[in-house]
């Protein structure tokens, strides 16, 4: 899933979760703001390990009982690990599922692509169109909003 999607569906989950869709964003960039550069530099083999972990969930949770802010970093950051397992599962590598106990285990084939050769890889896979729909889906729903007065990120 792309980086852009990632942070608009997490701003989406504020809409309904009461929850500021700024601190959610910023949970929702976290793990590949952490990985990318990691797996560029070379310092990792993939591009899924230490933001990408679930084995971080007891530091989400103790983020997430310092108030109403760390709470919607936590869900953002969730919300992250949820949609990339997800869609790799739909695009028929379920091991490769297998990033969320990095380092207890890694996946056995891992994709291993560079953002560039990634996107030629992702085009036209079932969880592509997923994406896509999702964004006709917000663009659909923002101009609603708009018609109605109201901003697409705040629940009226």
């Amino acid at each position: 899933m792309y980086f852009l999607t990632h942070l608009a569906a997490a701003a989406l989950v504020g809409r309904y979760a009461r929850l500021a869709p700024t601190w959610l964003v910023a949970g929702a960039a976290l793990p590949d703001l952490v990985d990318k550069p990691l797996g560029t530099l070379g310092l990792v083999d993939l591009y899924h390990t230490v933001g990408h972990t679930a084995l971080l969930a007891p530091l989400a949770v103790a983020v997430a009982l310092t108030g109403r802010a760390g709470l919607a970093v936590a869900v953002g950051w969730a919300s992250h690990l949820f949609l990339d397992a997800f869609h790799i599962v739909i695009n028929g590598r379920p091991t490769d599922a297998l990033f969320l106990v990095w380092p207890m285990a890694v996946p056995p084939d891992p994709l291993a692509l560079p953002p560039g050769a990634f996107f030629r890889y992702y085009l036209w896979s079932p969880s592509f169109f997923l994406e896509v729909a999702f964004w006709l889906a917000l663009a659909g729903l923002a101009v609603r909003e708009r018609r109605a007065g109201r901003s697409l990120l705040n629940r009226a």
